[in-house]
């Protein structure tokens, strides 16, 4: 694997490098603002850019959506301190595929840089479930005068989607359990991977894992 670090804080940076080469990952180069890693993701296209928001001169968020739009195959982590919705909504709009907090032990760094890797976002605790509530909320385009009932109705349709999804249902046995057709079952389906930047089913239901809706037996 091989990784781009950007992150104004130089000491990160070095502490980064240090647990990321001790566990056989590269670093193939670091940087300390947006702009700066968008040169060096053009000079060595690496696998996976691990990527800070607050940063001078050009943030996080905006140099991800400048990488994705010349690298469209690349895979972004947001790497941050901020726990704000607001935050982690752009960012998966920008086309970060996981949101990861500084607060996360070693281990689970380098355990969510593989998992990224092989076609599972990795979040830290909690965000799935945010990302989830706020794809309820934008599938509903009365939500902003509708009551707090049809919101959360709209949440737990999409939690039931994936969860039979998880489950192994085709989208026709999903739509009988749920009274909805097989095509609005599909629907759910590809918003999710849009507002996601999912490529395929495999990445949504590991999403799905992410909020604890991942299979415990195969559907009969």
């Amino acid at each position: 694997m091989r990784v781009l670090l950007v992150d104004d804080n130089r000491l990160m940076l070095e502490g980064l490098q240090n647990l990321l080469e001790a566990h056989d990952i590269e670093v193939v180069g670091m940087a300390v603002d947006g702009q700066a890693g968008a040169d060096l993701a053009r000079k060595f296209k690496p696998d996976v850019i691990l990527m800070d928001i607050r940063m001078p001169r050009c943030d996080g968020l905006a140099a991800t959506r400048l990488i994705k739009a010349e690298m469209p195959d690349a895979i972004f982590i947001i790497l941050t301190t901020s726990t704000e919705d607001d935050d982690l909504f752009e960012a998966i709009k920008s086309g970060a595929c996981g949101y990861l907090l500084k607060s996360m032990d070693s281990n689970e760094l380098v355990e969510a840089l593989h998992q990224a890797r092989q076609g599972t976002p990795p979040f830290s605790p909690g965000l799935a479930a945010r990302l989830l509530n706020e794809f309820a909320r934008l599938g509903n385009p009365k939500d902003a005068v509708s009551s707090k009932s049809t919101s959360e109705t709209g949440d737990e349709t999409i939690r039931g989607v994936l969860k039979l999804l998880a489950d192994g249902f085709s989208y026709k046995k999903v739509g009988a359990r749920l009274f909805l057709s097989p095509r609005t079952i599909k629907y759910h389906m590809e918003e999710i991977m849009n507002r996601l930047h999912f490529e395929n089913r495999a990445q949504v239901l590991a999403f799905a894992g992410q909020m604890g809706l991942t299979a415990k037996k195969p559907a009969q």
